[in-house]
């Protein structure tokens, strides 16, 4: 499938035409403060392909802003870069407006860079959609995370492995996603999956993924975030089709899903997130309208 406005190579010399092409570079700098009794949009800047979008939040929730990137998609040698911050007290939400797709590439690297800031007393909440990886694609993911004090923060990511409407699975190419979490300077969780070339292999094996055909990780780092670990558990019994484990350490709440199909683990990442936000931050457990299309 090529991306609008982008030719898609299929030629004997697709590599050298890849090469020619100028690969995008998409930013976006999105800054929540606390002022005069509530938070407050304080710094905006996007650049192609990413755009901000601020739509009217919820009765009763959080500020929101919504990342969309309007070239429909990455091709090897694309990069975005986001920074998003809370200030001191600041409390909002970030989203994305639909599924990234990384799309094939002949050797290229595609880097998806996202740097979550967040100071005393602030809460952010990072919860894109899911990337769609397809066949012989090359992703690089790496999401880090600072907080100061007691700083919280709700985080995510998703990744399906193919397009089942195609019948397409994922057999080679690179999937490289990285977290990493740091509190008033220090590194307290750093957490890597790493498949290069064939991956076919621990994409089935019962010791790997199992056959899944998406997973996602969900993260809670707060002071008191192991106080949040059996009503994760609780939360997640009656959820259907995924397998989900959870465990807490140093200040983190870390939830694992995977499924075999990418419908049934987005339900139970989506439901996870909303009772989270509830559990730990009495916000209410409905999710974006965008999250219901």
């Amino acid at each position: 499938m090529a991306v609008a406005g982008r030719p898609e190579y299929s030629t004997s010399g697709e590599k050298a035409r890849e090469e020619k092409k100028v690969a995008v570079h998409g930013a976006a700098t999105v800054r929540f403060d606390h002022r005069h009794g509530e938070t407050r949009l304080a710094t905006l800047y996007h650049h192609d392909p990413l755009r901000v979008l601020m739509p009217t939040p919820r009765r009763d929730d959080l500020p929101i802003a919504v990342l969309a990137t309007t070239s429909g998609g990455m091709v090897g040698g694309d990069r975005l870069d986001i920074d998003l911050s809370a200030g001191p007290g600041a409390r909002a939400l970030i989203t994305t407006q639909a599924a990234e797709k990384v799309y094939r590439s002949t050797g290229a690297d595609c880097r998806i860079d996202t740097r979550l800031a967040v100071e005393e007393g602030g809460w952010l909440e990072w919860m894109p959609q899911e990337a769609i990886v397809f066949e012989g694609s090359r992703l690089r993911r790496l999401t880090r995370i600072e907080l100061s004090g007691d700083a919280r923060v709700v985080a995510g990511e998703m990744l399906v492995f193919g397009r089942a409407a195609f019948g397409e699975t994922v057999t080679r190419g690179l999937i490289r996603d990285a977290w990493e979490v740091a509190r008033d300077g220090r590194l307290v969780w750093a957490d890597a999956l790493h498949l290069d070339d064939d991956i076919a292999e621990a994409l089935v094996h019962p010791a790997g993924f199992g056959g899944a055909a998406a997973c996602a990780t969900l993260l809670h780092a707060a002071p008191d975030a192991s106080r949040h670990l059996d009503a994760v558990r609780v939360l997640a019994e009656p959820l259907e089709g995924a397998r989900i484990g959870a465990t807490a350490l140093d200040g983190l709440l870390i939830v694992r899903i995977l499924g075999g199909e990418a419908r049934a683990v987005r339900r139970a990442y989506a439901a996870l997130w909303s009772g989270l936000r509830a559990e730990a931050a009495g916000l209410p457990t409905r999710l974006p309208r965008l999250w219901e299309v």
